[in-house]
């Protein structure tokens, strides 16, 4: 199979590799990997059998609100050469077994965010060159270690958010064992995260109508360091997605291949644009929440980006208000009891030069809601969703992450009654998000009043 038997002599080499393999609990995966991939007569895989292995198609996508570019079909043609070509060293008989594992070992093994996210921009760049496309990407390799630069367009960058999302959603596919179309994609709008990138990239001031303006349209150069930082701090898994279909197609395609079983649902029957037009959190707004997310909550995120079916979506929603009813009272009914991990959306609107501008924000909670009079929660995060995204998480000063507090019973009269509603951030009076009890007004204040998550504008123009 290529790997040494207990009484050959096993080099330094192929046992330090084996170790840092075996290290991530793939091992005896990649052996049967191999010996399915590998020609028996060389003992090693063939380029174009590798390439398979990692080659995707694109027919038949369909997109939430943004036009699918052209460009995408031909870049996903290139993704198995291009990944071959950067980690897998071959010799005139093809890809030994050390170099088959050395190659897995550097699109998945354990090593730091930045360098797996430089991983995901090699990728990326070559596959536009091998598309005969422009991209202004540049890369300096030192000993271990890679220095990029360059820029990228919005439209860029989109592509390369759509890629992730396409590897993400193929190696779940793989991973619970379902089958789907092939080159059959249901592509989210997230427009959002681009809108966040140009925002914290951006150089020169650039003037956003983040409400009107298409993100594939627009013409400003985001330089690639930026664009780095700014995906390790918003969105810290997006890397994940490129080594999570790399583990998935080298451990999981060989031998799942004879076991797969239907999905309930296609691109087509169950798109991300159906979802869209009755919840808030759509797919696209899932994936950028679950990017953020490193506990359990991830994972249930994450059913909502990739639903293998109607179920999934809203498995556990507690309430919402155009199903149980608005205010507080049928908000509480529904929650009362529960408490673990809480993901609660707000939409709401406000009037900006004659015009009505709608916005979402969200808040995550560690655990569930409590009728009390002061503010309460060991950890939380405040999302910025629509129509831009932005991640607040806390800022380790103070504890004031969730207020939650009803009409008191049993009392004839309070000269100094607590505010009725739910809140978040801030303190008594002065909250960073507050809700009243009939849920008909949000209160946002200038994060300035607020001590327990980080600063920023929870929706754009906010004052």
């Amino acid at each position: 199979m290529g790997q040494s038997s207990s009484t050959e002599q096993v080099s330094p080499e192929l046992r330090e590799v084996q170790s840092l393999a075996a290290s991530t609990g793939a091992l005896p995966a990649l052996e049967k990997s191999f010996s399915l991939l590998s020609d028996p007569h060389t003992n090693s895989i063939p380029l174009n059998s590798l390439q398979k292995c990692f080659s995707l198609t694109f027919e038949n996508g369909i997109s939430e609100q943004t036009a699918v570019q052209k460009e995408l079909p031909v870049l996903l043609s290139h993704l198995g050469s291009a990944i071959v070509d950067l980690f897998f060293l071959a010799d005139k008989n093809g890809v030994s077994w050390i170099e088959f594992l050395k190659g897995y070992v550097k699109c998945c093994g354990r090593t730091v965010a930045s360098t797996s996210l430089t991983n995901l921009f090699q990728v990326f760049s070559t596959m536009f060159s091998k598309a005969g496309l422009p991209v202004k990407l540049q890369f300096e390799s030192y000993e271990d270690d890679c220095k990029i630069s360059g820029s990228l367009l919005p439209i860029d960058l989109l592509l390369l958010l759509w890629i992730c999302w396409i590897l993400l959603s193929d190696s779940r596919t793989l991973k619970l064992n379902l089958q789907k179309s092939r080159g059959d994609w249901s592509l989210p709008d997230i427009s959002h995260l681009v809108l966040s990138a140009i925002e914290s990239c951006a150089e020169g001031g650039h003037k956003l109508d983040h409400w009107d303006c298409i993100v594939s349209d627009l013409d400003v150069l985001l330089p690639v360091m930026k664009i780095h930082l700014w995906a390790l701090k918003t969105v810290p898994n997006l890397a994940d997605c490129f080594v999570q279909f790399v583990h998935a197609r080298l451990c999981s395609s060989a031998t799942h291949e004879e076991k797969m079983k239907p999905s309930c649902s296609s691109a087509h029957e169950n798109s991300p644009a159906e979802i869209c037009n009755t919840n808030l959190l759509t797919s696209g707004r899932a994936w950028a929440i679950s990017l953020s997310l490193r506990s359990p909550m991830h994972e249930e995120i994450s059913k909502i980006c990739f639903p293998s079916n109607a179920g999934d979506i809203n498995e556990n929603l507690l309430y919402r208000s155009s199903l149980h009813g608005k205010g507080l009272n049928r908000f509480w009914s529904n929650v009362e009891g529960y408490n673990g991990q809480l993901l609660m959306l707000i939409s709401a609107a406000h009037e900006d030069n004659k015009n009505t501008r709608k916005w979402i924000i969200s808040a995550l909670t560690d655990q569930g809601f409590e009728n009390r009079e002061m503010s309460y929660g060991t950890s939380g995060c405040l999302y910025a969703i629509s129509p831009v995204y932005h991640v607040f998480s806390s800022s380790g000063k103070e504890k004031n992450f969730v207020y939650s507090h009803l009409h008191p019973t049993g009392r004839v009269y309070d000269a100094h009654p607590m505010p009725v509603g739910i809140a978040f951030g801030g303190s008594m009076g002065n909250e960073r998000i507050f809700m009243d009890e009939d849920f008909a007004m949000v209160t946002v204040r200038h994060h300035a009043v607020d001590k327990t998550y980080q600063h920023g504008s929870l929706f754009p123009s906010q004052v």
